[in-house]
């Protein structure tokens, strides 16, 4: 009985590490392979459930409920799309109930689809899915060795709509609009128009609003609801508070779903102290969810936090300034700032962007990371908007230190120009799965995207580790170097190479004997004598691992 004991445990430790066993790397968010995706835009798995709340007003281009879903992602999960992809984190925009009407600005009726107009933080809009469909995800995932991270919004609610009601004052403020000139000027106001603005820099206690109060109720979950509300207050002891409540419902995806971290959203429009308090709010549920659920555990990688500060860069180093006052982010909550500089960077050499940004994550920026991207959904002026160059994003992002993040469609060229789309929903437009399929162009580039992120996932000296060039004449390597405790990491890169034979010297680096592999062309070498290192093929690129 001892012994089946003995092995039994055995069993489910390793089973709660399976991506740091023998022969593997451990994951670290430093160095992250992200896919960034539009939950209605990528993939629609459940054509039933694609008109809720009789959302059936004609709307603008792209600015209407696509179909996408979580059953979608899901199957993409189940077909390796994601892991051939090299991607071992999925971000995906909000998935909580949006509201059920329609905006229109002048541009045409517009609905939540993307997920940024919340009605209720506590359900998920059954355009995305359901409960059952959000578990199967991160479970489908997590056996894949995927993280999840959902994108949370606590600064405002959604719009106001002949079908949705303005939250109550105590709740939100209406006005002024955000002049974005000060500090005060771009986090005490709404970001634009009817979008109420969350009062997070109060602290008194206020009622629940009257509607979730009554949609809970006709719903027969609101016993329930206020039951978890207590018990919440009563274990932190934070007074009721509009920002409390939300960070609670928030934290609830965690505990009850097991997900990995959370994209936050409009980040520099409240009061710094909220992100700190999410953390620690969310950082204990994920503490709780793996105490209770050990067996489903990927490894012991704290809850991951990235931030959209807009217009921080990584030349910023750790503080952003508001023109009246900086603030450091990463002192308050966040593990890493999406990196608006990339796309400018993008423009530089290879060399000076690698060496730049290992030297800033390596010295100012010890201990934390940016989170680089070449097109995003609100970034109207991405680094190849006419996908002219889309070998060279990939290869710079994908190679570049930092965290990288794949927009859905880049490794597609999904076309970032849509006839009669206006503003960010020419960005948003439907995965191309028709290309995956039928292009022949397209399955090159995401063979290429392919290549490189798995060389990527493998190896956490690609994002987390050191740069630094090789000698070489007229050609362009370089190593990277990665140690943390008792996990090790080495690299060799080639860029520009020319077709057919390449040589690198590595000493100092690999040893001389030491079996090589060439992750992007599959051939195999040997460090010679002389620690030389030679590799014949077709290709432009060397990607150097140990055999």
């Amino acid at each position: 009985m001892k012994k089946m004991f003995l092995a039994a445990w055995f069993f489910a430790i390793l089973s709660c590490v399976p991506l740091q066993q023998a022969g593997k790397q451990p994951f670290v968010w430093e160095g992250a392979n992200v896919y960034f995706l539009l939950t209605d835009r990528f993939s629609n798995g459940n054509p039933n459930n694609d008109v809720n709340f009789g959302r059936t007003e004609k709307t603008a281009v792209l600015r209407g409920f696509e179909g996408g879903d979580l059953r979608g992602v899901i199957q993409k999960i189940d077909e390796g799309y994601f892991s051939d992809l090299g991607v071992n984190a999925i971000w995906m925009t909000p998935v909580v109930e949006q509201i059920h009407g329609a905006t229109n600005e002048g541009t045409g009726n517009t609905y939540g689809f993307h997920g940024y107009w919340t009605k209720d933080w506590t359900a998920l809009d059954p355009n995305f899915g359901t409960r059952e469909d959000l578990k199967e995800l991160v479970q489908k995932a997590h056996k894949k060795g995927i993280r999840i991270v959902l994108d949370a919004v606590i600064n405002h609610t959604g719009p106001v709509t002949p079908q949705d009601s303005v939250f109550p004052a105590d709740w939100v403020r209406t006005s002024p609009q955000c002049t974005y000139d000060s500090y005060r000027n771009t986090t005490a106001c709404t970001l634009v128009a009817n979008l109420p603005d969350i009062l997070t820099e109060h602290n008194a206690p206020v009622q629940l609003p009257k509607m979730l109060v009554v949609k809970w109720k006709a719903e027969g979950r609101y016993e329930e609801e206020i039951k978890e509300l207590e018990a919440f207050f009563m274990k932190t002891g934070y007074p009721r508070a509009p920002k409390y409540y939300i960070m609670k419902w928030l934290a609830d995806y965690i505990t009850d779903f097991g997900i990995d971290g959370y994209r936050i959203d409009t980040v520099k429009h409240t009061n710094e102290d909220v992100w700190k308090e999410f953390q620690k709010v969310s950082q204990e549920a994920f503490d709780e969810y793996k105490r209770k659920n050990p067996n489903l555990v990927l490894d012991d990688s704290r809850f991951f936090t990235v931030g959209e500060v807009y217009g921080y860069g990584i030349s910023q180093k750790q503080n952003y300034d508001f023109g009246d006052r900086k603030v450091n982010y990463f002192q308050n909550g966040f593990g890493s700032l999406i990196n608006f500089d990339f796309k400018g960077d993008a423009t530089k050499s290879y060399e000076e962007t690698f060496s730049k940004y290992s030297q800033i994550l390596n010295s100012e920026m010890k201990g934390y990371s940016v989170m680089n991207y070449t097109t995003s959904h609100d970034d109207g002026s991405p680094f190849d908007k006419d996908r002219k160059k889309t070998y060279e994003a990939a290869t710079k992002l994908l190679l570049s230190p930092g965290i990288s993040q794949i927009y859905y469609g880049d490794e597609t060229a999904r076309s970032l120009t849509i006839p009669g789309a206006e503003g960010d929903a020419t960005l948003r437009s439907n995965m191309n799965w028709i290309d995956v399929v039928n292009n022949v162009e397209t399955k090159k580039l995401l063979a290429h995207y392919q290549k490189l992120g798995k060389f990527r996932a493998a190896h956490p000296a690609v994002g987390a580790g050191v740069h630094q060039k090789i000698a070489s004449s007229g050609q362009y390597w370089f190593v990277r170097s990665y140690k943390e405790g008792s996990a090790e990491d080495k690299v060799v890169v080639g860029l520009d190479l020319p077709k057919g034979e390449k040589n690198v010297n590595v000493e100092g680096i690999f040893p001389a004997g030491t079996k090589l592999r060439d992750a992007y062309s599959g051939k195999t070498a040997q460090v010679s004598d002389r620690n030389h290192v030679s590799v014949n093929s077709e290709f432009t690129i060397v990607l150097l691992e140990k055999e």
